[in-house]
């Protein structure tokens, strides 16, 4: 008997007395017959290949879709166990066991990029969770097929070139001086034109101007290194063919000194000598300051000039500090 062709069996059963002989009475009745369930069918796909499709921007954890090997037990000897073969492609994914509804779930493993690689395709084995080794002589309880996984293009927004800019330029640079420049592009399939601007977070930043087409980044004003030794600045590069997918990145500007502002000698106090001091003896040291940066401006060298020199009193230069 094969319960998968028929499971239930109605038997009408007669009881004659007097041996059945003519004249005898009779009675019947009916019994009916539920043949239980053997595991002695193995899982079997439908088809051989599989196609999924997935878009590129779906979430670590989510389902791609399902495929599904009929076993017709019932019950537990109906349960179906799904893997993937192992193998560089499938490795991006994971399959689920669904239990009574013999679905295999296929999940989302790894992050997908269309740009980089736009299908894959890997084996998957469906098996019977509980064997009957009765039945194993007929055959591997298991069968295999092939699932090819489509990525499908989502609209990205622009990727830069480097993940941030370090730029420099000279304090009192006249305005329009370009000082560097950014570079981003549209990975998509569509390659959309990218169109740049600064996003402007501080008064500072209107120092600087970007040509929108080329992305080159100009001085808008003259620097000054004493009021701001650097600035940082956000550029914005957005899609031509969709406005509302952009991308920022940090530009660091360190402004460079120039050697723009001559010493200040400090007001020394008021100075005594006695007056049988010895030649040579100091009596005062003097000191300068610089509003520029080292190494530029703190080098110095002291000497009287002609016209203040006296013949009592001489100023020596020590080094400079």
């Amino acid at each position: 008997m094969d319960r998968e062709i028929k499971g239930e069996y109605q038997v009408l059963l007669q009881a004659k007395d007097m041996g059945g002989l003519l004249g005898g009475l009779a009675s019947t009745t009916t019994i009916n017959v539920t043949l239980g369930d053997v595991n002695d069918n193995p899982p079997r796909f439908a088809k051989s290949i599989f196609h999924l499709r997935v878009p590129e921007s779906a979430s670590v954890g989510s389902a791609v879709g399902g495929i599904r090997a009929y076993d017709p037990d019932a019950g537990a000897n109906a349960e179906v166990d799904y893997t993937i073969v192992p193998g560089e492609e499938g490795n991006m994914f994971d399959i689920i066991s669904s239990g009574q509804s013999q679905e295999g779930i296929v999940v989302l493993k790894k992050t997908l990029d269309y740009e980089t690689k736009k299908s894959y395709t890997f084996k998957v084995e469906a098996s019977n969770a509980q064997l009957d080794h009765r039945f194993l002589h007929l055959g591997p309880f298991k069968d295999s097929a092939t699932v090819k996984v489509s990525v499908l293009d989502v609209d990205e927004s622009p990727v830069f070139v480097q993940p941030s800019y370090s730029l420099e330029a000279y304090e009192d640079t006249p305005p329009g001086t370009i000082v560097g420049s950014v570079t981003a592009q549209d990975l998509d399939d569509s390659s959309s034109a990218v169109r740049y601007s600064l996003e402007w977070q501080t008064e500072s930043d209107s120092c600087f101007d970007i040509d929108t087409v080329e992305g080159t980044i100009s001085t808008n004003d003259f620097l000054d290194r004493e009021t701001a030794d650097q600035h940082i600045i956000t550029v914005v590069a957005t899609k031509v063919s969709n406005p509302t997918l952009s991308t920022k990145v940090p530009v660091t500007v360190d402004v460079l000194d120039v050697n723009e502002f001559p010493p200040e000698l400090a007001p020394p106090s008021q100075t005594f000598v006695c007056e049988d001091s010895r030649v040579g003896q100091v009596i005062q040291t003097l000191s300068a300051l610089d509003r520029d940066r080292p190494p530029v401006g703190q080098r110095f060298f002291f000497k009287a000039p002609k016209e203040l020199r006296n013949r009592n009193f001489t100023v020596r230069d020590f080094g400079s500090k």
